[in-house]
């Protein structure tokens, strides 16, 4: 596969996110699907895996540590501090923003542990708290560089000003966001920012959440713990205006001998050398399909049809609701 930069790492120009096998989109897949889908990717050269702590609230890092320890040296590991489960009075595991140094070294050990790792490459600030300067946060995940931990250090859903201010404090070699032909934010700055200062961009739902690969078709089906069920864009009346768009774009993958979610990918590998997309899926056979976009060509009437088809002025629905999106350091249109 082809390869793109991280920093000092070189990584396989697509990766994978690994928090659909324990998170997020209703019941998660039994563990013997996921350690063969983890396998698998790993066989077809994928060398960037990204987790969390907060994904399964610890499940996903335990899950990626056990089946790919063994094979530690072939690929690049990148999680994630600064926001996780924490245990209230009753019993009930909350998610909880907390950049404090103390929670950030917290995070970190807990993270090394269930992973069984001596040291992460890549270790993101998962959210900036709105608490705490973006400068404490990041001081103390540079400690942990310094401390031999992690390797490098990222942020995730910050803005270009948070971007520059962490910089300034310790080099960032990666910058992660949502990006993909339907969530465009990145373009109204933070891509320029990571592009003068050197930072890889790593494209997180870059399949719109399985809207660009055709795998939502009714979103009143969604299990009751989905957490599109709370997106703006997946609400029914807006969904359903949505779905005109993936149509034309199932109509121009066809014509250029390709499916929708691959055209998705090939137009963001098409963005720069810069951006890496990290899809997720819990199926080989989606994985198999998202990594053949690596093959995909894409002409510049082709990137010019599917971005005149799908952008900020066409897609219905904001991407959080107004909760979530009080949490969250973007630029936004």
């Amino acid at each position: 596969m082809q390869q793109r930069r991280i920093g000092p790492f070189s990584v396989s120009a697509i990766g994978l996110g690994c928090m659909n096998l324990s998170h997020a989109y209703g019941v998660p897949p039994p563990a013997e699907d996921a350690e063969r889908l983890l396998l698998r990717a790993l066989d077809l050269g994928v060398t960037l895996f990204d987790t969390a702590a907060l994904y399964g609230f610890g499940a996903n890092e335990t899950l990626v540590g056990r089946v790919l320890k063994a094979h530690r040296e072939r690929f690049t590991l990148a999680s994630k501090g600064g926001m996780a489960g924490v245990r209230d009075e009753d019993g009930v595991t909350r998610r909880v923003i907390d950049g404090r140094p103390e929670a950030i070294r917290r995070n970190c050990e807990d993270s090394l542990r269930r992973l069984g790792v001596e040291v992460i490459d890549l270790y993101y600030l998962h959210r900036l708290d709105m608490n705490v300067p973006i400068e404490e946060s990041v001081g103390a995940m540079a400690d942990l560089v310094r401390a031999g931990k992690v390797r490098t250090l990222g942020l995730s859903e910050v803005s270009a000003a948070t971007l520059r201010r962490a910089h300034a404090v310790h080099p960032i070699a990666a910058l992660q966001t949502e990006y993909s032909l339907w969530t465009r934010n990145p373009e109204i700055a933070v891509l320029q920012a990571c592009r003068e200062l050197g930072v890889a961009f790593v494209a997180f739902s870059p399949l719109g959440r399985g809207f660009l690969a055709g795998g939502v078709g009714d979103v009143t089906a969604l299990d009751a713990k989905d957490i599109r069920r709370g997106m703006p864009r997946f609400h029914p009346d807006n969904y359903a205006r949505n779905l005109a768009l993936y149509e034309g774009l199932r109509r121009i993958a066809e014509g250029r001998g390709c499916t929708p979610a691959q055209l998705s990918l090939a137009w963001l590998l098409a963005q720069g050398e810069d951006v890496i997309p990290i899809p997720g899926t819990t199926q080989v056979s989606h994985l198999e399909e998202d990594l053949g976009a690596a093959n995909v060509q894409l002409d510049a009437a082709t990137r010019a049809e599917v971005e005149a088809l799908i952008n900020p002025g066409t897609v219905v629905g904001a991407r959080y609701n107004e909760a979530t999106q009080r949490e969250i350091d973007t630029e936004e249109f």
